[in-house]
């Protein structure tokens, strides 16, 4: 009887088989290779780095972008004429595309840690392509709609960029294995030297990198200004209809000290409050008046505006999704909204003991009030019984006509050009407020507003920069933010940079000498070791591949032998 041997043992992989198993649907063993990956592979890796740093981008974006939400959906609706959130489908697209290239990401790394040949499955090929496609696609087509709001990147690193950069750096010293083992592992060559060179580069870029860091909250706290003062941009909007009664009311409640409003000129002389040139979006004129719903609004008179219905539109788009968080009472009081006056707003205002800003549209040239715009407004600020002084408008036009009422201008502009325009405030886009330009106007005792501030990060961020007042579509939230986000002094941040540098490069120089010292040991490794602690012990990758060489090739010669004493 003759007594078989098997021809091959081999330990127990569960680990290598899931990760190539979904990677390249590699799940058995003599599917798999520890050869060097072929050119197309690299390739298709080099995609997927592409497409995750792209999605990593996209997804900062949107994530530092709620900010402006409201804005972007505002912009959508004047190109297509219907409102919808349309950030909806982004940000689950956008959420659905980073979570599976991210995946793949780990599982690519995951197969250079362990020395497996990469082979991407055609169907994770189409699904990295379709999501860098549909990525590109989104990118080009926000720069087309609303290629303003790339800014708020550069406004955002000014709260994140220290977190940021803990983050890298933990990232590529985390690298540093799988680049000393590329390298260290096998004979040098020029892309090897290359690669190590690269990653050098980065790693003293990320040490380097606080030095040209601007953030505000980097600060002494005995240093920080008082609260800047919240405008409750158009009410509270996303409680109520924007440029309603209720949602002025609701701005008040939520610790608004001053009221910001669209004012609009109606065709008998009447300034009423509306943000769009027509009246398709905030009331029911499509119902009331079906042919002159693309009118603009300012043709109409103040008795055919004061018929429309200004609130149950927000109870049936739910813009904001907060209509569920509405009491059947607040319900019934917001579907009877109608279109609100300018004298209105300001006897609230009045009566609140707050301010009111005002942008003013001019009627177009045809209209019947193109030269009396001016007038009819002082009429009704006048009519209110608020003081003038508490009362600031634009454009900063007029300035021979205005006596006692404040004017801003909503552009930058030098403090010389403020001096001769004879201004005291400017209202300006948080993208053109940068830290500098603030501190010279408040030296030069320019007050400024700021808007629109709807995250508690741009507060903080505008708060440490000692902005006076914030103009915003959310003062329910600002509400909630007593102090800034985070504050740190200029001695606190360098201790962490330092420390946090000096780990990182503790850290990786430790990661090269075990590499080295790994692979060594290896070299020093003869087939009789290899054999006589197969059994004893668990070895490394390398060893294993060895000793299955050893074992196969041994198992063959033995059957080699037997067939021939057979014969």
């Amino acid at each position: 009887m003759v007594k078989h041997q098997p021809l091959q043992v081999y330990e127990k992989q569960v680990f290598v088989s899931f990760v190539t198993g979904i990677y390249g649907c590699r799940w058995k063993r003599y599917q798999r290779s520890q050869e060097d990956s072929s050119r197309w592979e690299c390739t298709w890796f080099i995609i997927l780095c592409s497409s995750f740093f792209l999605l990593l981008f996209w997804a900062y974006f949107w994530l530092v972008a709620q900010n402006d939400f409201n804005e972007f959906n505002w912009s959508v609706y004047n190109r297509s004429g219907e409102w919808r959130d349309e950030t909806i489908p982004i940000l689950a697209s956008t959420t659905v595309g980073f979570s599976y290239i991210t995946f793949l990401m780990i599982l690519a790394l995951f197969h250079i840690s362990l020395g497996q040949q990469m082979n991407l499955y055609w169907v994770h090929k189409i699904g990295v392509l379709a999501t860098l496609i549909t990525t590109i696609s989104g990118v080009v087509t926000v720069d087309d709609i609303w290629g303003d709001e790339w800014d708020i990147l550069l406004v955002s690193l000014q709260s994140t960029a220290p977190f940021l950069h803990i983050g890298a750096l933990a990232t590529v010293t985390a690298i540093s294995w799988l680049v000393a083992g590329y390298v260290v592992r096998r004979e040098r060559s020029n892309f090897h030297v290359m690669v190590l060179l690269i990653y050098i580069v980065i790693l003293l870029a990320l040490y380097l990198a606080p030095l040209t860091f601007t953030c505000p909250c980097i600060m002494d706290r005995h240093s920080l200004r008082p609260r800047p003062d919240i405008i409750g941009r158009r009410g509270a909007p996303m409680l109520a209809p924007e440029n309603t009664m209720v949602s002025f009311n609701r701005a008040l409640q939520h610790g608004a000290s001053s009221l910001e409003a669209d004012v609009t000129i109606s065709v008998d002389g009447v300034p009423f409050l509306m943000r769009d040139r027509t009246l398709r979006r905030t009331t029911d004129v499509s119902k009331v008046f079906p042919a002159r719903q693309h009118d603009d609004a300012s043709f109409f008179n103040w008795t055919e505006i004061r018929s429309l219905n200004a609130g149950q539109w927000f109870l049936e788009s739910d813009p904001y999704w907060t209509v569920e968080t509405l009491t059947a009472r607040d319900r019934s009081r917001i579907g009877n909204q109608t279109v609100c006056s300018l004298v209105e707003m300001l006897r609230l205002a009045a009566r609140a003991n707050s301010s009111a800003l005002l942008d003013i549209r001019k009627p177009p040239p045809e209209h019947p009030r193109y030269r009396s715009w001016f007038m009819d407004t002082l009429w009704a600020v006048q009519k209110a019984g608020i003081s003038q002084k508490r009362v600031t408008w634009t454009p900063d036009t007029d300035r021979g006509r205005v006596r006692g009422l404040q004017q801003t201008a909503n552009e930058k502009l030098s403090v010389e050009e403020i001096r001769q325009r004879g201004i005291t405030s400017l209202t300006l886009h948080y993208s053109k407020a940068s830290h500098k330009d603030i501190q010279e106007y408040l030296a030069n005792n320019v007050s400024v507003t700021v808007y629109p501030v709807n995250d508690p990060w741009l507060l903080s961020v505008l708060w440490c920069s000692g902005v006076p007042s914030v103009s915003s579509d959310a003062p329910q939230v600002l509400q909630k933010v007593p102090y800034p986000i985070w504050l740190m002094s200029q001695n606190a941040y360098n201790f962490i940079w330092i420390t946090s540098d000096l780990v990182s490069l503790a850290v990786v120089i430790g990661i090269f000498c075990f590499q080295k010292w790994r692979m060594s040991g290896m070299q020093n490794y003869n087939p009789e070791q290899i054999m006589l602690s197969a059994v004893t012990r668990q070895s490394s990758r390398d060893v294993n591949i060895m000793k299955e060489k050893l074992i196969f090739s041994g198992a063959l010669l033995a059957e080699m032998h037997q067939e021939a004493g057979y014969k």
